[in-house]
């Protein structure tokens, strides 16, 4: 192989400059002039495209599970119906989900450490599987009871699945990538997200009244994904963490674009494939001799995980799950005057499209940027969704103003404050504890999605909309501060970079490599002679 193939770096060795190639998974390779490295060939990017859209399709099902209350409550509580909810019966059913999503969120954690990130993304279908299937059974009894008690089953188990589903696909996503198109892999989680929020919407706006049939066709859709799963290989870092080498080596093979069965010798395939031997039997030593309060209180363990509960609490206190899983009745409350399930389809395609362009952005502007306009563009949202109900007479007259501060608002919030907490996570932690602290961050913020979602109903009945609205706003205009003060900017940064700023405090700079960094991603380095 040439040896321009190289990324090269310069590094102070003994006074003198020694040229260094840049052989580790997840190190930029942006040098003009030089040839693409195996990870960002077309064939190589093709396939971790291709796996990475097979595990979010059963994310997708999570976004369904999250918007089918506000497609079918309109049904459950008329009292029309032979089977019907009350207020109290539908706040649980709507909310009900939230409640177990942590319990999923913790899981997750120790299924993705313990089984793998493939087996993880396989677990979380089956759950999705259930959840649907005993939702679309529950009409086969004829007791009410009965009915109510398996549909809040059904629900709980989808939560289940929700919780598992926010964040392994990401992992997956990180650990097969360069940083290069390692957002535009990660977001796919917000993709399928949105694409599921938007297909039950559509749902919703063209199967009236006929909850069981949504969720028969959920449940098909959760089955596909299931068996979408079976082809997907495991990432190389876990399975060689876990000493399955050969397999590992075939997974990497996979994931660089060269054949499973080509024998020739690639040096920068097997420079890189040693890296992860070597930074996965360092990982397995340090967790030997480190407690759980020791990695914990690590400022590489603790720091992020500080950051990403705040961003997620700020996530969820600012509105933005209220908005999807109460769309049609927002949009009601609001003064829409179209229907309101065509306002909620718009709201999901407004979102989808937005998601389509977070890559873009993300890598254009830096994560920091496009958060804190995200957090300004819903502040300004939901101040004028309050101001149209404070004051009717003047802005009343504007009758398009509410349906467009909604539609902006999922725009604004998709644009960061919705996906960054779910995309960093995936970034933030060193590899031995990626798996359980972003799972453990995870379930803290679903555990505040579920207090918010069930409060909103007494929010609105004791506060009224405007005000409403109006809390949402400032807590958005909060994360602005938030995010400006303490999230760090991890655009291009390698996940080894990215450690070696929360440890240190400082991030180093494009060129910089750590020789002694004790538990860095990338330890070794190959000096050309």
């Amino acid at each position: 192989m040439s040896s321009d193939h190289w990324e090269t770096i310069k590094l102070e060795q003994n006074g003198k400059q020694q040229s260094t190639p840049m052989l580790c998974s997840g190190m930029d390779h942006t040098q003009p002039g030089r040839k693409k490295p195996l990870g960002e060939s077309r064939k190589a990017v093709w396939r971790q495209q291709l796996m990475v859209f097979l595990g979010n399709t059963g994310v997708m099902g999570a976004g369904m599970a999250i918007a089918i209350p506000s497609v079918t409550l309109g049904q459950l509580t008329n009292e029309q119906e032979d089977f019907f909810l009350t207020i109290e019966e539908a706040s649980w059913f709507s909310s009900i989900n939230t409640m177990a999503c942590p319990l999923g969120g913790l899981l997750v954690g120790l299924l993705m450490d313990r089984v793998g990130r493939k087996n993880t993304i396989l677990v979380t279908d089956i759950c999705g599987v259930i959840g649907w299937a005993l939702l679309a059974l529950a009409s086969l009894h004829t007791d009410h009871s009965a009915i109510y008690i398996q549909m809040l089953i059904a629900r709980f188990i989808s939560g289940i699945m929700i919780g598992l589903a926010v964040s392994p696909v990401g992992v997956y996503s990180a650990e097969i990538s360069l940083p290069r198109i390692r957002g535009r892999l990660i977001l796919g989680t917000s993709l399928g997200l949105a694409s599921g929020i938007l297909f039950m919407y559509v749902l919703g706006y063209f199967i009236r009244n006929d909850w069981q049939l949504i969720s028969i066709i959920s449940t098909v859709h959760q089955i596909i994904s299931t068996l979408c799963v079976l082809p997907m290989p495991e990432t190389p870092s876990w399975l060689m963490q876990n000493g399955h080498y050969e397999k590992a080596r075939r997974s990497l093979k996979y994931f660089r674009g060269l054949n499973k069965n080509d024998a020739s010798y690639c040096e920068e395939f097997e420079n890189e494939l040693n890296q992860i031997k070597k930074t996965s039997e360092e990982s397995r030593n340090t967790a030997k001799n480190e407690s759980l309060w020791q990695a914990i209180k690590a400022p590489e363990v603790i720091k992020p995980l500080l950051i990403m509960i705040g961003f997620f609490g700020f996530q969820q206190c600012s509105g933005v799950v209220v908005v999807v899983v109460f769309a049609v009745q927002i949009s009601t409350q609001a003064g829409v005057t179209i229907d309101p399930v065509l306002c909620a389809v718009m709201v999901g395609v407004a979102r989808i499209i937005t998601t389509f362009f977070m890559s873009t952005i993300f890598e254009k502007w830096g994560r920091k940027p496009a958060g804190m306009v995200s957090a300004s563009g819903m502040t300004a949202c939901m101040m004028l969704l309050a101001a149209s109900g404070w004051f009717p007479e003047q802005l009343g007259k504007i009758p398009v103003l509410p349906i467009i501060c909604i539609v902006m608002h999922i725009v604004f919030s998709t644009m960061g404050l919705l996906t960054l907490p779910f995309f960093m996570i995936s970034e933030v932690f060193p590899q031995r504890v990626r798996g359980s602290a972003s799972g453990f961050a995870v379930s803290l913020g679903l555990i505040i999605s579920f207090v918010v979602i069930k409060l909103y109903p007494t929010m609105e009945k004791a506060m009224g909309t405007a005000n409403v609205f109006a809390f949402y706003g400032g807590v958005s205009l909060l994360a602005v501060a938030f995010i400006y003060f303490l999230v760090p900017e991890t655009r291009g940064r390698t996940l080894l970079e990215i450690e070696e700023y929360f440890k240190t405090g400082r991030m180093p700079l494009p060129n910089e490599i750590q020789l002694d960094s004790g538990r860095d991603e990338c330890r070794e380095k190959f000096l050309k002679t």
